[in-house]
């Protein structure tokens, strides 16, 4: 069975400390993924962060969205399948 791939972006606003953006890198460092882009903005007391993986094994995409979701701090979350015309830019 071939391993399949897909775009997917991960969002979630954290509270705002110095360890925040290393635990929500984490889910994907212990995978050995590593993220195509990465943005975080200050939002006052909250940190907007944004992981963005082109090829991202389908298999991981629930486990590194459940494991955002159990970080300490996270506010809010949500996970989008990018439109495959994106990956292939």
């Amino acid at each position: 069975m071939s391993e399949q791939f897909a775009p997917v972006e991960f969002h979630c606003v954290v509270e705002a400390s110095p360890g925040a953006l290393s635990r929500v890198l984490e889910p994907l460092a212990k995978r050995d993924l590593v993220p195509d882009t990465v943005r975080a903005t200050r939002e006052g007391a909250t940190l907007r962060v944004s992981l963005t993986v082109l090829r991202m094994p389908v298999e991981m995409i629930h486990l590194v969205e459940g494991n955002i979701g159990q970080i300490f701090g996270v506010l809010r979350q949500e996970t989008t399948l990018l439109a495959q015309r994106r990956a292939a830019a």
